[in-house]
This record gives structure tokens, sequence and C-alpha cells, in this order.
């Protein structure tokens, strides 16, 4: 028995699906490349853009014809999408050859509902509207010498345009033991040299559970940890990141002095529109203190362009914070309306023509950027 795993979004979906390939291989299935020959065909979903909603559509109704030569082929879809009820429903419903449909917050869950549906035949629409912590799933790491380990789940930010508050639930810290447990096993294995911690937004680690410790200790009691390794973390949010923070980072070699730190926007206004909670100031002052702390430190970021009532102005305002950081690598996308968000019913939405060109015209300045820097 095969299984095939179709992974679309972040880092924290890459690290999902090898928690269901280690649920499927604790099951005695084995990996294929190839779609037609699995057994099981999981498609973990992302549900941060609609480009990534609209090909896994496509994808998932490509297989009808698979499902039909072989009516016996599990295929599961999960992740993001699944974890929104309209979606979901509208897959059941849109999808008949899909026998289970779980979201977030019920991963732990797949193998019964594997059992299940071979026991039973029906087809399984499951989802849980909280997020629960489960420890202890098997993993099949597929990320090479990195290592992936989740700190905590959610995000309790509500920036207006994202919808990942609303399918990811509220911020959940791991405890601090179980995080630390894990990472000795990790390093106890020789197999990896660079572990990357991963949340919403790391820094606000412990938030909801004071008795866990600050990220940057956690940061401190993991580098305490014996062995040949790296670390590093993402995403941190600006309006968290602490002088603690930098401090921990500048004083340990192992962590790798490198730092994703979503800017969105160059424009104030645009920020308040966006609920991101800092100022470009507040911003450019943690540009200074991570440059004077760590000199080389490589520092990358997130843009939205296109974002509601953003103007020529405003863009050229984050073109000209893009020219004062100039960062090492710029991830620069078109706003993408999302269902349930408060920007999708804002007033001043921009053409995507305009959205078009922009995103071209930042993704050329960090071409410049890095040919002035050598890279």
């Amino acid at each position: 028995m095969q299984y095939h795993i179709v992974t679309y979004g972040c880092q924290m979906n890459v690290h999902e699906s090898e928690k269901i390939a280690g649920i499927l291989q604790k099951m005695g299935y084995t990996y294929t490349d190839k779609r037609k020959d699995a057994d099981v065909i999981v498609f973990n979903t992302c549900a941060i853009r609609e480009g990534a909603e609209d090909r896994a559509f496509g994808n998932i109704g490509a297989l009808k014809q698979q499902k039909k030569e072989n009516p016996n082929k599990i295929i599961v879809v999960c992740g993001c999408m699944t974890q929104q009820k309209s979606v979901a429903e509208k897959i059941f419903n849109t999808f008949p050859f899909v026998d289970i449909i779980l979201g977030t917050h019920n991963l732990f869950m797949l193998e019964s509902l594997i059992k299940r549906k071979i026991a039973n035949r029906k087809r399984i629409l499951d989802y849980l509207d909280e997020t629960n912590i489960v420890e202890g799933l098997p993993c099949y790491r597929t990320s090479g010498k990195n290592a992936w380990v989740n700190i905590m789940y959610g995000c309790n930010n509500f920036c207006t345009y994202c919808i990942v508050p609303y399918v990811r639930g509220r911020e959940i810290s791991r405890k601090k033991q179980d995080i630390l447990n894990e990472i000795k096993e990790i390093v106890s294995t020789n197999n990896y040299d660079t572990i990357t911690l991963l949340g919403q937004n790391v820094n606000s680690y412990g938030s909801d559970d004071v008795s866990q410790g600050t990220f940057s200790e956690l940061l401190q009691d993991i580098c305490n940890i014996e062995g040949d390794f790296q670390l590093t973390f993402m995403t941190s949010h600006p309006k968290d990141l602490s002088d603690d923070l930098i401090s921990v980072m500048k004083e340990n070699d192992k962590i790798i002095k490198e730092i994703h730190l979503p800017v969105q926007s160059g424009s104030n206004k645009i920020l308040k529109l966006m609920n991101r909670k800092y100022t470009v100031e507040h911003y450019l002052s943690l540009i200074e203190k991570l440059r004077q702390a760590m000199p080389n430190i490589r520092i990358t970021t997130d843009i939205i362009v296109g974002f509601p009532q953003e103007t020529e102005e405003d863009f050229n305002q984050t073109v000209q914070l893009v020219k004062s950081v100039k960062y090492d690598g710029i991830f620069a996308f078109m706003y993408s309306k999302r269902s349930g968000t408060v920007a999708e019913k804002m007033d001043g939405q921009v053409d995507d023509e305009i959205k078009n060109k922009r995103v071209n015209y930042l993704l050329n300045l960090e071409k410049e950027i890095k040919a002035q820097k050598g890279k």
C-alpha cells in the first residue's frame, strides 16, 4: 500500500505533511512520487491566497478519473482550506470522489478516519472548532538536514487581510519541556544540522501561558542543549520583537544570524488599515537595533502590494523603505481578497493591473539591491 501527499502553502504546512507521512507510514503505507500509483492521496491545502485555493481545486478535480479507475483509492483533503466550514462543505458537495475532509485542528485523527472509511465505506467530513495540541505524533521528516519544530499554533493578531486566525485559531504555546524534549531527540540522531522553530508569530510564544516563559528564554534554553546544531526561527512579528530577543540572538553562536521580519507596507496609513500595530518608524528602529547588534545579519521580509486604498504615494513609500533597508530577500505578493476578513469589504480595492505593475517593480528592485550587494 502506497501514499502520496500534495502540499500547498507555508513551512507550517510542509511540517504538517511530514506528520501526515509519519501517520501513514505507521499504518504501513510507503511513499510513492507517482500520484496514480497511490492507494491514499492527501491534499494538504492553503487558504492564504486565492491562487493557492484555485490550484488545489483544480488538482483535486483532476483525480476524478483515477478514482473511477480505482474506487478503493482513498482521497483526503485537509489543511487551512478545509478548516473553513463553507469550503469544506463545497468540496464535499462538488467532489463526490473525495473520501475524507478534515481541518487543521484534527489532523491527529487521520489514522482513525482512514480506518473508519475502509470499514464502512462512507465519506467523512470531520473538523473541530478549536486547536488541539497532541504530542507524540509520528513524523517522517523530508526537509533534508533541516528539522522543523512547532513551538506554537494559531494567531491573535487579526491583520485585516489575513485568514490565518480563522483557520488556525487563537495562539496556543506548546509546553516548553515538550519542545526541549523533541529537540533533544532530534539532536541525538545526528541526522540534522539545522533546527527551525515554527509559529505564526514566534515572538509571542508564552503570551497565552506565562509559566512557559518568553520566546527569548526558550531560545536560550535550546541553545543550552548539548550538540552540534544551528537554530533559526520564523516568523517574527515586528510589534513583538524584543530587545531580549536581539540580545539572545547576538550572544549565541548556535543561532543563525538571520531574521524574517515582514513589514507588509512602507506606508503608515496602510499599516493602520492592515491592523499591523506598528509604524514605519518603529520598524526601522528594529532594523537599526538588529544591525547594530549583528552587523552581518541577513534580513528578509514580506510585502503586500495593492492593499485597499493603497495609492501611488503609499506604494512609493514602500519603495523608499525597501531602498533604505536593502533587504537580503523580499517575498512580494499582490493583495488577495479572503472571505471573512475585514479587508474584503474595504472601499478602494485596487485593480489587478496596478497590483501586477507594483509587484513586478518590487521584484526588479530586489534584483537591483542583490546586484549592488554582489549576491
